[in-house]
């Protein structure tokens, strides 16, 4: 079962940026009880589309700049990348099947 991987600032674009697959990139925070109740939906996701879409975390209280860089001010952001470009974004606690309807659409 996959899951999602944690990222830091310095291989944010190695491992999103330069993927040859879309990548969710779940920006979150220790403090954030919305990034809590949407951890364990993006680790389900993470499973359903193993081998087609990469999931990747990123702890905003550890990793400041590559937040910053793509404008990411209220937790949680969900960003989704293809050719290193962000295609779709969420913000807040989103519901699973409004995840699984876009990421549908990159799949």
């Amino acid at each position: 079962m996959s899951h999602a991987i944690d990222v830091t600032d310095a291989d944010f674009a190695a491992t999103v940026l330069k993927s040859p697959r879309p990548v969710v990139v779940d920006f979150w925070a220790d403090w954030c009880a919305p990034c809590k109740q949407l951890s364990p939906i993006l680790d389900e996701l993470a499973a359903t589309y193993d081998g087609k879409i990469d999931f990747v975390k990123l702890d905003t209280n550890a990793n400041t700049s590559v937040p910053a860089q793509f404008g990411v001010l209220r937790l949680p952001t969900v960003l989704v990348f293809s050719g290193g470009e962000v295609v779709k974004q969420f913000m807040g606690a989103v519901p699973k099947l409004q995840l699984r309807k876009a990421l549908d659409e990159v799949a």
